[in-house]
């Protein structure tokens, strides 16, 4: 599989930030990411603002309303239109979460797959499906949950590296929806980490969450990102090597001055990462 042509760090596009960033993008920020649902038959003045930004950037769309684990039929009519959306735009890669969030209708959260093999199959299914159409590759994510299916036969690493694999897919890793999920459901985050096939990671998100009591965290991407999630993305680019990294902020949204605090230590751990391959190189 042809890897997509991204590097470095990114954050992601919000409509408060592109006034400034029309101005002045910092050097760190290598690429953007959107959720393309939010663009989507988008006309007038932020159909051009858009324009300006795919003109100029390498960008990554982040599906949301896709269920590739869901019960209702594959949309295929929507990635038709994902398809020529990606085209017009010039954009590098897709990603889905490894979730659901329609049955009959959408359910507007993103709910856990029940982890069976009869899953793996159907879901795999599915991805293949939507690379068809899409004529790519795409990246599944790691998602975070608050409650596992009672059905479930099989663990939530095995359930990744089975669907991954099956599927033929690239691996979209999500390190604070790992963290989340060790703290919710009590496993060792970094050995869930190295756990993972690090050959099919081709995009990452770092993030922020809530920590509601000692023992719940809501992945609510609405506060900076903490040490231990800093020291998981730090311990992927160890073992695995470099991928693009994004920071993700969705809510309690801060100036753009502030979210480049973290861009810039993505960045700085890269160019850490780089520096300790040259030594070991010398």
């Amino acid at each position: 599989m042809k890897r997509p042509q991204l590097d470095g760090a990114g954050l992601g596009l919000r409509r408060e930030h592109m006034l400034p960033l029309m101005q002045s993008v910092p050097a760190s920020i290598n690429f953007f990411e959107i959720s393309p649902e939010n663009y989507l038959d988008l006309g007038g003045k932020r159909a051009k603002d858009l324009r300006w930004f795919t003109e100029r950037f390498p960008f990554v769309a982040h599906g949301l309303s896709l269920s590739i684990g869901g019960p209702d039929r594959l949309d295929e009519a929507f990635l038709l239109r994902i398809k020529s959306f990606m085209a017009e735009h010039q954009i590098r890669l897709y990603t889905e979460h490894l979730s659901y969030c329609a049955n009959n209708g959408h359910l507007y959260d993103l709910l856990p797959i029940p982890f069976t093999e009869e899953a793996v199959h159907y879901v795999a299914k599915r991805i293949r499906r939507t690379q068809d159409i899409l004529e790519c590759h795409i990246a599944m994510e790691n998602a975070s949950y608050y409650a596992a299916s009672p059905i479930s036969d099989m663990d939530e690493l095995s359930f990744i590296n089975a669907v991954i694999e099956e599927a033929d897919c690239w691996l979209h890793l999500d390190v604070n929806n790992i963290y989340v999920n060790s703290v919710n459901h009590r496993y060792d985050a970094e050995q869930f980490l190295l756990g993972l096939p690090g050959d099919r990671i081709v995009y990452c998100h770092v993030a922020g969450h809530d920590q509601e009591t000692p023992e719940l965290i809501i992945d609510s991407h609405g506060q900076n990102v903490i040490n231990p999630v800093w020291q998981l993305l730090e311990t992927a680019y160890q073992q695995f090597g470099l991928f693009p990294t994004l920071l993700e902020r969705d809510f309690n949204i801060p100036p753009l001055t502030d979210l480049m605090n973290e861009v810039e230590h993505i960045a700085d751990l890269q160019h850490q990462w780089q520096l300790q391959q040259l030594k070991k190189s010398a």
